[in-house]
């Protein structure tokens, strides 16, 4: 059977004010109607119903997890005590299928994705569960780029060893790459045969469990340890243990990047990963002078490109500026140029390191 991993850990940084410590972004309403994990959910109920959806997330979000979600079982709904990136979060969610399922298929999708075509991603993705299914495959989602994008690794397909499978394209995969710099972005686009890291992975879980012990057998141990207590009625000390002990580290760097059968399946489906206050005015309903309003009360003299968010109906008016972001919350007012946007997490940190400003995150 398919289920899908929905992983909802991250804290949402660049979105801070609105993206804050006891209400990060995968909870917060962006587009529309919903919030983003619910989009998330929503998005694969046609083939995945959430009663096989495993979120993982923060012991702190449990509850709105909850409060979001009510179709997914209370039991489904993991709380990391401490953040360890996402291969203790895939290695829990595997065991756990594979005990309850050993024929089970893994989705794994990030929370805070946002998808203009749902339609055309779930072929895409039924493509890469029909190429899980088929062997010991380890196969991702890659998304083909339109420009030469220096904020996302890439994955490089090798077109020479490529097949159809429900009439996509997939290609093995010959190696993920770092964050380029924009001569190389430029080389990849060129070359085109390199997709955008989505982060969003299939596999069965029997297979991701096996290179798990080929690759991180310390990992593979611990998990395997805290097996018998993961069907108890309370297994959150288990959980527990397994956190504490377990190294951090990324399931692409720890497994995806010295696997053997990888594939990638090359996909066009509208899709952003919403990193920053750019993206969300990217993808805002935009007026004549290409501004972004989610404000009951604005006005504006010669200020184009921008976006503006208010909460509390305060007017806010822009002179004479182009390109920012204006976000206004009970708390906190954020102006920032929006391409610098990815830099909001410097003011994070700079609160965080301050005792009296720490309130405001």
């Amino acid at each position: 059977m398919i289920y899908a991993v929905i992983m909802a850990g991250g804290s949402g940084t660049r979105f801070w004010p609105r993206s804050i410590k006891e209400l990060p972004k995968q909870f917060l309403s962006l587009f529309g109607e919903g919030t983003m994990i619910q989009n998330t959910a929503r998005r694969i109920e046609s083939m995945i119903p959430q009663e096989r959806i495993l979120v993982v997330t923060n012991d702190n979000y449990v509850d709105i997890v909850k409060d979001q979600l009510p179709s997914v079982p209370e039991e489904n709904i993991i709380g990391e005590p401490v953040a360890k990136n996402t291969a203790p979060c895939v290695a829990i969610a595997a065991q756990l299928l594979y005990k309850k399922d050993p024929e089970a298929v893994m989705v794994v999708l990030p929370a805070d994705h946002h998808i203009e075509q749902p339609d055309a991603f779930k072929e895409y993705l039924t493509a890469a569960i029909e190429k899980a299914k088929s062997g010991s495959n380890l196969v991702t989602i890659g998304i083909e780029p339109d420009r030469p994008e220096t904020g996302y690794g890439y994955i490089q397909g090798d077109i020479s060893k490529s097949e159809k499978v429900n009439g996509k394209d997939v290609y093995s995969v010959k190696a993920f790459k770092e964050k380029p710099d924009l001569e190389t972005a430029n080389r990849f686009l060129q070359e085109g045969n390199y997709y955008w890291n989505s982060g969003m992975f299939i596999w069965k879980a029997e297979t991701i469990l096996d290179e798990f012990e080929k690759h991180l057998p310390g990992m593979y141990k611990k998990v395997l340890k805290a097996n018998d207590g993961l069907f108890e009625v309370n297994h959150k000390e288990s959980i527990d243990q397994f956190y504490q002990s377990c190294e951090s580290i990324s399931i692409d760097y720890g497994i995806m990047e010295h696997a053997k059968e990888v594939f990638v399946v090359p996909g066009d489906f509208g899709w952003n990963d919403v990193g920053s206050w750019t993206a969300v005015y990217d993808l805002g309903e935009k007026d004549e002078t290409g501004n972004v309003v989610k404000s009951q009360n604005s006005t504006f003299s010669e200020t184009n490109n921008s976006y503006v968010y208010s909460e509390s109906g305060k007017m806010i008016s822009l002179v004479g500026v182009d390109n920012v972001a204006v976000v206004e919350t009970e708390h906190a007012i954020l102006v920032c140029n929006l391409e610098n946007a990815q830099n909001v997490k410097d003011i994070v940190e700079q609160l965080k390191s301050n005792p009296d400003l720490k309130k405001f995150l």
